[in-house]
């Protein structure tokens, strides 16, 4: 379900300049997930109750706007500690997977995460690559050399296929809220499944 956006009354009254730009973050956040990257400035400002005006006095242009919202919906989601915990092996391989995929499914399993993920795609924005190439050289590389440790097998896994698994578990979301179908209300099975797929497929964890 999507974020709701401040109310006028919210907006109108003497806020803080740092309150005052956050709630129009979290207002375009939830007005470019509902009408995706192309909606007006201008119709943003009238769901917001506020002049078109007032949201230049705190973002030069739409692009800045945009980064805003990447910065709150993708970058201030990925934990620090992730990097840390993935490659921390006096834990099994199976539990730091399956921990890293429940907390990271939970904040972006939500409508305004996937929502301006695909139109961000569709749109063929930056906002999709760099969040992708962010996540991969973070999250991922790190983990595929996990992978190459426990691994038994002599097939040597490659980055294509830990995109697969990724992939694979991220589409639950996106049948969700995308495609509108039905979807598992708690989807840790589900992702138990994928990793133990994957894990098996190169002996490992």
């Amino acid at each position: 379900m999507s974020t709701p956006a401040p109310t006028e009354a919210t907006l109108r009254r003497r806020l803080q300049p740092e309150e005052r730009r956050q709630k129009i973050v979290d207002g375009a956040v939830a007005f470019f997930a509902d009408v995706g990257l192309d909606g007006k400035t201008r119709d943003l400002a009238r769901r917001l109750g506020v002049t078109q005006s007032l949201l230049f006095n705190y973002f030069a242009s739409k692009e800045t706007l945009i980064e805003a919202v990447y910065e709150q919906v993708y970058l201030n989601r990925l934990s620090d500690d992730w990097p840390r915990r993935l490659t921390d092996r006096s834990r099994p391989l199976r539990a730091r997977l399956l921990d890293f995929y429940a907390e990271y499914s939970r904040l972006i399993f939500e409508y305004d995460w996937m929502r301006i993920f695909m139109f961000s795609g569709l749109a063929g924005a930056e906002l999709n690559r760099r969040y992708l190439d962010h996540l991969g050289s973070v999250i991922l590389t790190p983990l595929l050399d996990e992978i190459a440790v426990a691994s038994q097998s002599r097939r040597v896994p490659q980055m294509e296929d830990l995109w697969n698994l990724h992939g694979g578990i991220v589409y639950i979301g996106i049948r969700q809220h995308i495609y509108r179908m039905p979807c598992p209300d708690d989807p840790s099975q589900a992702i138990e499944r994928a990793v133990d797929r994957f894990l098996a497929a190169f002996d490992a964890g």
